[in-house]
């Protein structure tokens, strides 16, 4: 009797440990929508997918993904090392990238998701706020260091360059957009930490310009999205010799969408998801209707989804 109770016990204990296994492989396996991920963002595009997390963890609460905001020049460290499996960026893969994920069976995937701009800010109290792409271009090499090289009425004194950080996907387009590729080196650039230090230099010292993502600066309770935040003054840009009234722009969402507004660039999701995890989950969300309408309301232009266009002359 004491040898079959025995290996009843031990039947026992077995169907309980098999149970528990069970219940704990349900509890792990990771969907588009349950799990946890971490993900690696262009932090220029902080605002944007901040709005986007909080929508996507409202829905799918068993879903939990941890945003790494990085200097666009760690992005790919990050993805190489398998650290994470989705990386928002505004460059894209190159050959010899997707021939290195190929290789590890990764499968990668490029997704377009928006299309964004880089506005160019100045201080409240400087009128000087139409200028021509050249313009810029002097600027960044150190041709132009002064506003009245601009207008020889300017008070704003020296020009002073603002960046965000060195490393960040800004500078990266000013280098490869508008300097040719030679890296701006004059004493007068500077390079902060982050996008909100750019505004508050801007909005503190009268001779900056800053050069900023436009998600930063659009207006959030503004409905229409046809403003930007009062602490600086946008800057409109023309490709011409002369800007004037008529042929210069804002970062509006009608002339990133139409290209009248010079300084724009896409943003990605590149996503290495063999599992078809959460990762997979959040990069399908945010090409879903409610995820670009999420981008429709930053201020930058949604990739797939209906744009309205509402074209609109500021007074300047």
């Amino acid at each position: 009797m004491k040898m079959k109770a025995k290996s009843l016990l031990v039947f026992l204990l077995a169907i309980c440990s098999f149970c528990a296994c069970n219940r704990g492989s349900k509890q792990s396996v990771e969907t588009p929508t349950q799990g946890r991920a971490r993900i690696a963002v262009d932090e220029t595009f902080r605002p944007i997918i901040d709005a986007e997390l909080m929508v996507f963890h409202g829905i799918y609460g068993e879903a939990t993904i941890e945003p790494l905001y990085l200097p666009a020049n760690k992005l790919f460290e990050v993805l190489d090392n398998d650290s994470v499996r989705l990386i928002i960026s505004s460059r894209r893969l190159t050959e010899e990238q997707k021939a290195f994920y190929i290789d590890k069976k990764l499968n990668p995937r490029e997704v377009a998701i928006a299309k964004d701009a880089i506005a160019v800010i100045v201080n409240r109290e400087n009128s000087d706020s139409l200028l021509t792409v050249e313009q810029i271009r002097q600027i960044l090499a150190g041709k132009i260091t002064s506003w009245k090289d601009i207008n020889p009425r300017s008070r704003c004194g020296a020009v002073e360059v603002v960046f965000d950080n060195r490393n960040s996907s800004t500078v990266r387009y000013a280098i490869d957009s508008l300097c040719n590729g030679n890296i701006p080196s004059a004493s007068y650039i500077n390079a902060l930490e982050i996008n909100t230090d750019v505004i508050e230099y801007v909005q503190k010292n009268k001779g900056s310009i800053g050069f900023i993502g436009v998600s930063w600066i659009s207006d959030r309770n503004d409905s229409t999205h046809l403003s930007f935040i009062d602490k600086v003054r946008v800057v409109s840009l023309s490709r011409y010799a002369t800007a004037d009234h008529e042929n210069s722009y804002q970062p509006f969402q009608a002339y990133i969408f139409n290209d009248l507004y010079p300084f724009t660039r896409t943003m990605y999701a590149i996503v290495t998801d063999p599992r078809n995890g959460v990762p997979t989950g959040f990069t399908s969300f945010l090409g879903s209707d409610k995820g670009q309408r999420i981008i429709l309301k930053s201020g930058i232009v949604p990739a797939v989804a209906p744009t309205r266009v509402v074209n609109v002359r500021a007074d300047y």
